[in-house]
Parts: C-alpha cells; structure tokens; sequence
C-alpha cells in the first residue's frame, strides 16, 4: 500500500510570556500567531479542505516527517485532514491525543470532553488508581513508572481495553488520552477494532516540558492540578494540602521523556493519514481554539452521515 500525506499549515506561534501553557490564566497575554499563506488573524480558525494534496511518499522518510504539522487558514473552511467517505449513519467521534510529559494533553482533554461530551480515557489515571488501590497490577506498574519505563502491555493494555467497551464510551464516544505509547500498544488497538478518527500531537520543546512537571502539583481532594508559579493555589488552606506526583521530578520526567522519543515515531507510523500536529507552546486557549475547530467540522461530518475517514491510496 503506497502512503500517501496530507499538506497542512503550521501554528507559529510568538512565545507567551507564559511558557507554561497548560496552565495560563487572563492575566497572561495570549500570543499572536502568524499565518503561512494565509492573512492575518488574531486567532486560530479552521484548515481549508481545498487544500488537501495526495502525493506518494518514498517508504524510506521516518514517522516523524510523514506526520504533517496543522496548519491555520480561513474559519469558513473545512479542516484539511478529512476527505468525506460514504456512512450510513453517525457515530460519536473517536479521538486520540498524544504528546511527551506535560506537553497539555490532560488539559485539553478536560476542555475538549467537556464540550464535546466525549468520555475522558486516561492510561495515566487507571495505572495511577490501581498503584492507589494497592493492587497486584498497580505494584507492578509503579516500579517501571518510578524509572520512567513504558508499563508492560500486559498490564496496561487490557485495562484501556475494558474502559472503551464500557456502554458509556460506545455510545457517547471516546478521548483517549496518553495512549497508545507504543508500536506494539497501538498494534494490539486496531487488532481490538479500536480506530480513532483523528489522531491529535501536542508538540512542545524539551525545557519547556522539565519546567511545567517540576512545578506541578496535585490537590487530592480535588484532583485538581496546579503550578506552582504558573497556576498556584487559590488558598492557603489549599497550598498546604498540595502534593508532587511520585513520577514529577525532574530526574524522573527526563526519562520519561526519553522513552518517549524512542517510541513516538513508531507510534506515528500507524496514524500517518489521520495525524494532526499542533503546537502545543501556544496558551491553552490558543491549542483548544485550533482543535475545537478541528473537531467541530469532524462532527459536522459525521452528523451529516458524510463520514471521518481519511482518504487513503491502496
């Protein structure tokens, strides 16, 4: 089967004087953008489907460079990624969002299953509760996690399993988060039926991921996450309750970050055609913009019983 390649545009964004952008607030000023090929606007808006271009591509070019950075163009245009299939009826939407450590994702997922009523699956969250739990499978996992390695498939996989047959996420549809981090991972997600219909990378430079994770911390009553520079607590009551995740240092977050680079671009390689790269530096608001847009067209799509799949040459 010959690969083929979408032409997106890029985000560039002016770094915010906020480099933590997972956790802006008003106060900081949101960056303007610059558009390629395109006039200028102050905020992001949607991806011309006009523009989309099916080209073969040599088999030889890494992951990483098939998938292709989003690009902003005009808001009465349709995002450039999807190419309308033939359905017979609407399914709820099926997304997956990935990205290194403190790259946004738990972010924009809280706005995006927020709006969109999508059912919030984190792999992170259901390894964190069983480590609560105490389990067999949460001791495991723990000890790989406090070394920054992957959790085996064995434990990890069947679990994500379990949480996408739930009657909730069939019916309401599915914001994947974290997952899958590895070739074998998304491998064992198609051979369960699980397709996404976009498949979302938040891409942040290295410094920039260090500084958001040694600053952040977690409200256990909550669940809240906050920043301690960035975002810190509303309260005194509430500093003093705040807690470091056992896997957010900054010895520990480098080596997660590193086992992430040895993965993504197999991981990348399954979702070449449905890859949608953002840049994820921008404020939060900036990123919810751009996928909001994304996603609203993707859903018009699919309620119009046109379809979400990505063309593909075979």
């Amino acid at each position: 089967m010959a690969a083929c390649s979408f032409c997106f545009a890029s985000i560039n964004a002016t770094p915010s004087t906020n480099p933590i952008s997972s956790f802006s607030s008003p106060s900081h000023p949101i960056p303007q953008l610059r558009i390629t090929n395109a006039p200028s606007i102050s905020k992001p808006t949607a991806l011309h489907l006009d523009h989309i271009q099916l080209r073969p591509r040599p088999r030889h070019r890494r992951a990483s460079q098939r998938c292709t950075p989003s690009r902003l163009a005009s808001q009465k245009n349709t995002p450039s990624f999807l190419v309308a299939a033939s359905a017979n009826k609407a399914e709820p939407l099926r997304i997956v969002i990935s990205g290194a450590p403190a790259s946004g994702k738990g972010t924009q997922c809280e706005l995006i299953s927020k709006k969109y009523d999508l059912v919030h699956i984190s792999a992170g969250d259901l390894l964190r509760a069983e480590i609560s739990a105490g389990t067999a499978n949460g001791t495991r996992a723990k000890e790989y996690m406090e070394k920054g390695q992957l959790v085996p498939d064995e434990v990890v996989v069947m679990m994500v399993k379990e949480r996408l047959m739930q009657p909730d996420s069939q019916e309401k549809g599915w914001l994947l988060d974290g997952y899958p981090r590895s070739l074998s991972q998304a491998t064992a997600l198609k051979e369960f039926g699980f397709q996404p219909d976009l498949f979302i990378v938040l891409e942040v430079q290295e410094q920039v991921l260090v500084e958001r994770v040694i600053g952040r911390r977690l409200d256990q009553v909550t669940g809240k996450i906050y920043h301690l520079k960035y975002a810190p607590p509303e309260t005194d009551e509430i500093a003093a309750r705040l807690t470091q995740r056992f896997d957010d240092t900054e010895e520990k977050v480098k080596l997660r970050l590193q086992t992430h680079n040895e993965n993504v671009n197999a991981v990348l390689s399954m979702y070449e055609d449905i890859c949608f790269k953002v840049d994820g530096s921008a404020s939060k608001a900036e990123v919810f913009d751009v996928l909001d847009n994304a996603l609203t067209k993707l859903l018009q799509q699919k309620q119009s019983k046109l379809g979400p799949v990505a063309a593909v040459h075979k």
